[in-house]
């Protein structure tokens, strides 16, 4: 049901006027012409105008006015032709009688003759007449040019659609992605686009239906993400919105988004969080940089990454993993000290840095680079993840942002990872606190007390105070107490921690023992040279432990016999050369306790300490699985 526009009548006070409403008489035979002034119509730029019912004039503002070359105040309750007879020369036709009489709009063209242009006059039924509205069809063919420059300026692709389902316009951006003639698609079926997009016959379908739900007022809009075909034959994500238009023909323009790069994005932040669960699950650093190196090269497309952390002790970044083709290429990774490079300073800065150009960077590393650009970025405290291209210019800012997602959830991991390390050492050295504590106890309350009772008895014996042999016996005992002593204060300072290790010649640290252990250099013999990795002061101790377990048995002159291994595993031997008297059951607890410290310092640094008596009853200690040991002649 069409809807009327509201009759528009003037008074004969004028249009812009104010004051009361009253009849205005004319010229005109048998009737008078009421009219009223409505302001917001004079200023339209477009020609309006209204007539009775017998064509006579009862409103025109300023733009039909002018148009018509009339003076608005003298035409009003003329007849239309008689109020412009000049301009118009007759073009109005029968129809305004027939929009009258048959109370039906109507349309048509009129050509202006002094202006030399062509005009569209609409005309609508009104209660007792007609209003009309004209407009110059070059103006709006000029609006059209500019919707359509509009159209061209927009990056995505734009058809507008007719009620068949025909294509009335299309932009260039559309055409160029489908690598199509515009010419050869405006007229025809909107399938066409489908087709040359490569478009499912299920999408196809829904999009039809889309069109008909849109076109006909059931939806607002309508939304797809289908696969598509550019104009090269690469598949690419489309994100397809149908929505309304009002513009002649057209009754629905359609809107396609290449969203593939943004539907990428997403996929790959996605994986990055999958990638972020494995990190989570490790507990080795190592293998945390190694996933967070393949992710960048699997998901980021960064074959060419590798991942140095901080060597705490030395002070440089030590590679510790990287990509197989970064390996190829460079065949190894090198080690990054203070001031060697951008890569220290970016590591020392805490920043992410993009280098475009490697060639014309400040302080590169290698000068001679076949990199021609990078990416680091510092994992916190820890290091710093590397990639580059040998192109110039290779990263954006979405791979600068994307592998800052990568680097700061390695950083988490690798900071899960120490905290949890720090934990375990606290644990252990609580729990070894504890046997410490338990040693003591038991030296103090069984050993120390035994070695006191012998003495207090060979003093209580007036008849054993006599002979020489129970001074000796009270001396041998109160050197083992004193040794007993300083067990129980290497305990009490922590045998089973181990501090910084350092290379050592075992006949130099074999020395060391033996002066503090009091023996006569000829009491130990060194039958073969080696070298190993250990704390200094706690191997040391470990030897003259050794040295002290065997010279508290001895029965006479000591004699020590010390090398490596003779089965050639990795491990070094302490044993007894002379002969031994019988060995009782006190002896044998002697030695457990003699070599609590021996064990602890052994079992401190990952060894294996094993004690036992050959055939003649001579003790031989054993410390097994020293895998820095190396033989020296």
């Amino acid at each position: 049901m069409g809807v009327r526009p509201t009759s528009i009548r003037i008074d004969a006070r004028g249009a812009n006027e104010d004051g009361p409403r009253r009849p205005a008489r004319t010229n005109s035979e048998d009737s008078s012409v009421t009219v009223r002034s409505i302001p917001f119509v004079d200023r339209i730029a477009d020609g309006v105008f209204a007539l009775d019912d017998r064509l006579r004039v009862t409103y025109l503002n300023d733009a039909a006015a002018s148009l018509f070359d009339a003076d608005r105040e003298g035409v009003l309750g003329e007849h239309v032709e008689e109020a412009v007879p000049d301009i118009l020369e007759g073009q109005f036709p029968a129809a305004f009688y027939r929009v009258v009489e048959d109370d039906l709009p109507a349309t048509f063209e009129l050509y202006h003759h002094e202006r030399d242009a062509r005009f569209e006059l609409r005309a609508y039924p009104v209660e007792d007449g007609l209003s009309a509205f004209v407009l110059e069809l070059d103006d709006r063919e000029r609006n059209v040019d500019r919707r359509a420059a509009v159209l061209e300026a927009i990056d995505d692709g734009v058809v507008t659609i007719d009620g068949n389902r025909r294509i009335v316009g299309i932009n260039e951006a559309m055409t160029s992605f489908l690598g199509a003639d515009r010419a050869e698609l405006v007229g025809e079926d909107v399938d066409v686009l489908a087709a040359l997009a490569g478009v499912a016959d299920d999408d196809l379908e829904a999009i039809r239906r889309g069109i008909g739900d849109v076109e006909s007022g059931l939806a607002r809009n309508r939304r797809f993400d289908l696969p598509v075909t550019d104009g090269d034959g690469s598949e690419r994500v489309g994100e397809l919105r149908l929505v309304p238009i009002r513009d002649g023909t057209a009754s629905v323009a359609a809107v396609v988004r290449d969203v593939t790069d943004r539907r990428e994005y997403e996929r790959v932040v996605e994986s990055l969080h999958e990638v972020t669960r494995w990190l989570l699950e490790s507990d080795d650093p190592e293998e945390i940089c190694a996933v967070a190196v393949h992710a960048g090269s699997d998901l980021l497309g960064l074959p060419i990454s590798g991942v140095w952390l901080l060597e705490e002790e030395q002070g440089y970044l030590e590679p510790v993993a990287g990509t197989a083709e970064a390996y190829d290429e460079f065949g190894g990774f090198p080690r990054f000290g203070p001031g060697e490079g951008i890569v220290w300073d970016v590591f020392e800065a805490g920043e992410i840095e993009r280098i475009d150009d490697l060639r014309s960077a400040d302080d590169p590393y290698n000068p001679d680079t076949p990199l021609g650009s990078e990416i680091i970025a510092p994992i916190g405290t820890h290091g710093v993840l590397m990639t580059g291209s040998f192109e110039p210019e290779a990263f954006d800012e979405t791979d600068v942002e994307l592998l800052s997602t990568l680097v700061e959830n390695t950083r988490a991991a690798l900071d899960r990872t120490e905290r949890e390390q720090t934990l375990r050492e606290r644990t252990e050295r609580i729990e070894r606190q504890t046997e410490r504590l338990a040693e003591i106890a038991r030296l103090l309350s069984g050993e120390l007390q035994c070695q006191f009772e012998r003495v207090a008895d060979v003093l209580a014996d007036e008849d054993a105070r006599e002979h020489s042999l129970s001074e000796r016996e009270v001396e041998t005992t109160l050197e083992r107490t004193d040794r007993l002593v300083d067990d129980i204060r290497e305990l009490a300072r922590d045998a089973g921690a181990v501090g910084a290790r350092s290379r050592i010649d075992l006949a130099t640290a074999l020395e060391d023992a033996r002066s503090a252990s009091g023996l006569d250099p000829d009491a130990v013999r060194l039958l073969d040279g080696a070298r190993l990795r250990a704390d200094r002061d706690r191997f040391c101790h470990l030897l003259e432990s050794a040295l002290d377990g065997i010279a508290t048995r001895a029965d006479g002159d000591v004699d020590v016999e010390v090398g490596p291994l003779e089965d050639g595993e990795p491990g070094l031997f302490v044993r007894e050369a002379g002969a031994v008297p019988g060995v009782g059951r006190a002896d044998i607890d002697h030695e457990e306790t003699d070599l609590t410290v021996l064990r602890a310092i052994a079992r401190a640094h990952d060894w294996r300490p094993v004690i036992e008596r050959d055939g003649q009853g001579r003790i031989r200690i054993e410390i097994r699985e020293l895998a820095t040991l190396e033989r020296v002649s």
